[in-house]
């Protein structure tokens, strides 16, 4: 999910990606960040711009960091089981979130429509197996937030499409903080865990238009969900 960030906002640029990496569990809670060499070169800076972003999100407690061999970043950014941030949008900051919704509805059928028009090797079908049982058997709700992010963020990689990664991390990034402000129902996280077992289902078999179908419901019935609780 990682791009190149230029020119003089580099050094703001990681911190951007990284922390939304995190944030939305792409790096679950105890797991190592890549090796500083592979994440500088994902993201074209240098290694010490990099080390810069990294000692950010140390400050801001997104990581802890161990020197000497065998050390690294581990994340020690845990998600809260419950979300507190219940105002609501208003004025032009709602229109934003509309418009998000709108620019999902459009991006993420389109991912799984590709991801099923590919032929996929065995360590891509294995992410999508492996992400989808993360979503089911997560063990609260900030858990599957982030399991959920994952999943999203699996269908856009196996497209094979930098940009369709680049265009689903942000759909994902502005969902996660308008799911943030409704309450967790039970029964759309049921109904949500049926969708998404179609649309892997439908991916691995190669039916891209079925594919597309069920993450336009998916799509649809999040939206109505938000508009509903949001206003």
């Amino acid at each position: 999910m990682f791009r190149p960030v230029r020119g003089y906002h580099a050094f703001e640029g990681c911190v951007e990606q990284l922390a939304t990496a995190i944030r939305l569990g792409v790096f679950p809670y105890g797991s190592a960040l890549p090796p500083e060499r592979e994440l500088a070169e994902q993201m074209g800076v240098s290694r010490s711009t990099l080390r810069e972003a990294i000692a950010a999100l140390r400050t801001a407690g997104m990581v802890r960091t161990t020197r000497g061999r065998g050390g690294g970043s581990v994340v020690a950014f845990r998600p809260p089981a419950e979300e507190t941030d219940r105002t609501p949008a208003t004025g032009e900051r709602r229109e934003q979130l509309l418009d998000s919704l709108t620019f999902r509805r459009i991006v993420e059928p389109g991912a799984s429509w590709l991801a099923a028009s590919r032929q996929l090797n065995a360590t891509e079908r294995m992410l999508l197996t492996t992400t989808l049982a993360e979503v089911d058997q997560a063990p609260d709700s900030g858990a599957h937030r982030q399991a959920d992010s994952r999943l999203h963020l699996a269908i856009a990689s196996v497209t094979g499409s930098p940009m369709t990664v680049a265009a689903v991390t942000e759909v994902q990034a502005g969902l996660h903080d308008m799911l943030r402000s409704i309450p967790v129902l039970e029964p759309n996280i049921e109904h949500s865990t049926r969708q998404h077992r179609a649309i892997v289902a439908a991916i691995l078999a190669g039916e891209p238009a079925k594919a597309r179908r069920a993450m336009e419901q998916h799509c649809d019935d999040t939206a109505a969900l938000l508009r509903g609780l949001l206003g």
